[in-house]
């Protein structure tokens, strides 16, 4: 008695279960982008109407547009705009660096909170306030200047014929340990002024936010967003492991280069304006992945992401307690449980992290 034919499914049909697969995935993410501009949209009016005082949208638009309103101009035009403007831009900067380095290293761990990066700007920023007596101008310069140097240092150390993610992890970690000693040494000799000066930068906060500070996120995401963007291709196959993206026609290490000085630029930038807001660089790529699903290029809905967790997240230690908080203390609130949560997950599933 002969075996059953076995049916194989022709190319053709599975030529069209794939493209429908691609077709669908696309369209998911088109919508979950759209839905989150416009949270992000709702969330950034919400900002400027809503206050000690409230302004109906009629009036924000008009100052908005220029017009002088009784008020409104200054509480909106000088004090909230500058402020929201400075959220979305450092909280866009903030998740698109951040998911950058966990698909390029397959390692959502991978942050630039964990691996250095924002300590780098910490140490260099209360050196800069406690010991230089540098002006604010001068400590983002210098810390700027600190992220990147850091940054260089994590991929010369760990670079080992082609970068491991596990090995550029436990490198920066460490380094980030050493420069948080660094930045208590210099807090316990800081005089009394500098000390709540350098404080309220290493916290992470938008007071006092001036167009002054927005300016340079502007230009730092003008420039170095299409770079990333347009690495987006290049970084989905970096996913699949740096041979099967080799064998793609992806040159790693040039790509690998191009991909973390965009990041840690968009990362300086956004933590010399408004200080290192904690986790939101390492939530914001997870979340975007909950939300789009896998296949498609997380960027544009993590950047997403980052803008409304700080903009929302700013709103909340405004208005919701008592006591005002800067917005890194509840992004810190937020951040903090998830990192014991996937270290836990990570380790229950026999990773290497």
């Amino acid at each position: 008695m002969s075996a059953p034919a076995v049916t194989r499914p022709r190319p053709s049909s599975v030529l069209r279960a794939v493209t429908h697969g691609r077709t669908r995935r696309a369209a998911r993410r088109r919508l979950i982008v759209l839905v989150l501009a416009v949270l992000v949209v709702a969330a950034f009016a919400m900002t400027l109407m809503y206050g000690q005082t409230y302004y109906p949208p009629g009036d924000v638009m008009r100052v908005i547009l220029g017009e002088q309103v009784p008020g409104a101009s200054f509480t909106v035009g000088r004090l909230r705009l500058p402020r929201a403007v400075l959220a979305v831009t450092a909280g866009f900067s903030f998740g698109l660096a951040g998911v950058t380095f966990q698909t390029m290293l397959r390692n959502p761990l991978a942050s630039p909170d964990i691996i250095g990066i924002s300590a780098g700007a910490s140490a260099a920023a209360a050196i800069a306030i406690v010991t230089l007596s540098l002006n604010e101008s001068q400590v983002s310069v210098f810390a700027i200047a600190a992220a990147l140097a850091v940054a260089l240092l994590v991929y010369t150390l760990a670079f080992r014929d082609g970068v491991a993610s596990t090995r550029l992890i436990l490198i920066g970690i460490g380094i980030s340990a050493m420069l948080d000693s660094v930045t208590s040494y210099v807090l316990s000799r800081a005089a009394e002024w500098d000390l709540q000066e350098a404080m309220r930068w290493l916290t992470g906060s938008l007071n006092g936010a001036t167009w002054d500070q927005v300016v340079p996120t502007l230009v730092a995401l003008a420039v170095l967003v299409p770079v990333l963007l347009s690495r987006a291709r290049d970084l989905s196959a970096m996913q699949l492991g740096d041979d099967t993206a080799a064998a793609l026609g992806v040159r790693i290490e040039r790509t690998r280069v191009t991909l973390i000085v965009a990041a840690v630029g968009l990362i300086a930038f956004a933590t010399a304006a408004t200080g290192p807001i904690a986790f939101v660089a390492f939530l914001s790529g997870p979340i975007a992945a909950r939300l789009v699903g896998p296949g498609t290029s997380l960027l544009v809905p993590a950047g997403l992401v980052g803008a409304l967790l700080v903009l929302t997240a700013d709103f909340t230690g405004q208005f919701a307690f008592d006591v005002r908080y800067p917005v890194g203390v509840v992004t810190g609130v937020l951040g903090a449980p998830y990192l014991i949560y996937l270290i836990i997950r990570t380790h229950r599933s026999g990773g290497s992290l």
